[in-house]
């Protein structure tokens, strides 16, 4: 294992879990962390798909041990940096990976979480239920996510991703 990557990962899963209980937005049943899509794309571009899945993942779990999210944490942020982490592997383009965010947590994970609310956790909605809340989150994360990067590419003499 790269310890750079391991440390980098550390830090990210510390960052979602602490801004996770400050910057939530509560809609419905589901609680809509920007700064988790914020962190997914940092990290797709970073340290590719295998990576930023396990930290959405490691913080998806931390938040329900810590009763600060749902279960529908995990299909909404492990699908959207899953695909923002391949789109960046396959195109170096931040905006389309920005977007593969947007598509993969918004609109799939939206719709993987109607049927674990119908059967797991035993809430009756509509299909789309969460596409509206899953978008207005990953929307407002992908654009702190895309001003971190260029904030991080922007500082001089800074090789961050190189030197991953």
């Amino acid at each position: 294992m790269d310890t750079k990557k391991l440390t980098l990962s550390a830090m990210l899963i510390s960052i979602g879990v602490i801004l996770g209980n400050i910057i939530y937005i509560p809609i419905g049943v589901s609680k809509c962390f920007p700064i988790q899509h914020a962190i997914n794309l940092i990290s797709a571009v970073l340290m590719g798909p295998f990576f930023s899945t396990g930290i959405a993942f490691v913080i998806s779990l931390l938040r329900n041990i810590l009763g600060t999210g749902s279960l529908l944490a995990f299909p909404g942020s492990m699908v959207g940096a899953f695909l923002a982490g391949v789109i960046y592997y396959r195109t170096k383009n931040k905006y389309i990976t920005a977007m593969g965010e947007i598509v993969g947590t918004g609109i799939i994970g939206g719709l993987i979480a109607v049927p674990i609310a119908k059967h797991i956790m035993g809430k009756k909605i509509g299909a789309l239920f969460f596409v509206y809340p899953f978008l207005l989150s990953t929307i407002t994360g992908t654009i702190i996510g895309l001003v971190a990067l260029k904030a991080m590419s922007s500082i001089k003499n800074t090789k961050i991703k190189e030197s991953l």
